[in-house]
């Protein structure tokens, strides 16, 4: 594939433009992603292991049993020994740092006194068990292992599965594999697509139903877990990667290209990349440079695929009306590249994560920052957020009322309970003052 001819548009708040506006238009799941997650899911509901042996055989070329699925001590102690010393330094590095930032995020229980003399507040409980999806299909995302198994641990999870794709023979990356054991993953399994959000979310005699399922993935990953929702808690809906930068004349247009091929590169190709700038000279030169550095890339098949159909490169006449493009846009990463960049967070209203000034490129918080890189995509960055330590935790709430407080508050209770038609809800607050039986 050719380098694809790249538009330079102009945009205006007050000149709606209908190709940027279907460029922000975009399902957070693919129909045909939907429609093949139903008919999976449903059958994996119904047959558990053997549909999803079915299933791994169909989408993967498994050759293995379902004896073989879960992934034992050996074959990680083994992993272990396969990977570079570089590369434990740098994963310990980023478990350090993202642990450090969960357990500051951590809720603690709290409480209040009532008027009179009782109490109202919250607790917080770990969930008992959980999934992580792990992609190793297009690109080994052994990052994301430790962007979610050690936040489950932080909050103090006891059961913490992970599901992950393997090759043919069962064979998993074995950076995977020691990142999920020293990130506290307390099952690993050869497992991955929709059958492994089916197997997390009703259970399999293999695989035993976990609460709640964190982590990103392609679309048809992405589409399952939207319709295991109910069966199962999520963290969001976390699919194919998005950026938008938002820059000035005071932004470098190599640094802007990296950091747009950052995302360009993940391999769904249905990923969005977007630069929005006050400079038509730098749009141009960040086009230039996408062609330049897209030639010495490993993944250009990929990456030409998203330059072509999934890029937009924006002028725009200041940055508030390059702000209100990217709040409309919802992306799951934003970059912040202007003078004065600080001076402008506060009106970044929608974006998953924000990346501030020139030396804060994307890639810092995919793999190292601390904060996780699993963030909301398809345009529900509006919605939802990133995933934290809360999602693995469960709030409570108590309530203790002295004999004082439910007199005070019988009026409420009793004009609520008329009002709703609910006798029994006013009788349960009055019979405790005048004897009813």
């Amino acid at each position: 594939m050719k380098f694809p001819k790249i538009q330079i548009t102009d945009w205006d708040p007050a000149k709606p433009s209908r190709k940027i506006a279907e460029f922000l238009d975009r399902p957070s799941t693919p129909r045909a992603a939907e429609d093949a997650a139903r008919e999976v899911l449903a059958d994996i509901r119904q047959r558990g292991d053997a549909a999803v042996m079915e299933y791994a055989r169909k989408f993967d070329g498994a050759k293995f049993s379902a004896k073989e699925i879960r992934v034992d001590e050996g074959e990680i102690a083994a992993a272990a020994d396969e990977v570079d010393d570089d590369f434990k330094r740098a994963a310990k590095e980023t478990l350090k740092r993202v642990i450090t930032f969960a357990e500051g995020g951590l809720n603690k229980a709290w409480s209040i006194p009532t008027p009179q003399g009782g109490s109202v507040g919250e607790k917080f409980l770990p969930l008992k068990r959980v999934g992580a999806y792990i992609p190793g299909g297009t690109a080994p995302l052994v990052s994301t292992a430790l962007m979610t198994v050690p936040i489950a641990r932080a909050a103090g999870v006891p059961e913490i599965v992970a599901c992950t794709p393997a090759g043919e023979a069962g064979a998993v990356n074995p950076y995977i594999l020691y990142a999920l054991d020293i990130a506290g993953a307390t099952e690993i399994y050869r497992i991955g697509g929709i059958q492994s959000i089916g197997a997390m979310a009703y259970g399999t005699r293999t695989i035993a139903k976990v609460q709640k399922i964190v982590g990103p993935g392609g679309p048809y990953v992405t589409a399952a877990k939207r319709q295991v929702y109910g069966d199962v808690g999520l963290d969001m809906v976390a699919g194919p990667s998005e950026i938008a930068i938002l820059a000035d004349t005071s932004a470098n247009p190599a640094h802007i290209a990296a950091d747009l091929l950052s995302q360009a590169e993940h391999g769904s190709g249905h990923e969005k990349v977007m630069l929005v700038s006050t400079s038509a000279r730098l749009a141009e030169a960040v086009r230039d440079e996408l062609e330049v550095q897209t030639k010495t890339l490993g993944r250009q098949k990929t990456v030409l695929e998203v330059l072509k159909n999934g890029t937009m490169l924006v002028v725009v006449k200041s940055i508030k009306s390059g702000m209100e493009l990217c709040n409309l846009f919802e992306p799951e990463h934003m970059e912040l590249i202007v003078r004065n960049p600080r001076k402008w967070v506060d009106s970044v209203e929608t974006a998953g994560a924000l990346f501030v000034g020139p030396w804060t490129p994307e890639a810092a918080g995919d793999f190292v920052a601390g904060p996780s890189h699993v963030l909301p995509t398809g345009g529900t960055a509006a919605i939802f957020s990133g995933l934290t330590v809360a999602d693995f935790q469960r709030r409570t709430s108590i309530i203790e009322f002295t004999r004082e407080d439910l007199e005070q508050t019988r009026n409420a209770i009793e004009a609520f309970g008329r009002v709703e038609t609910l006798d029994a809800h006013a009788r349960s607050a009055s019979i405790r003052f005048r004897g009813d039986k």
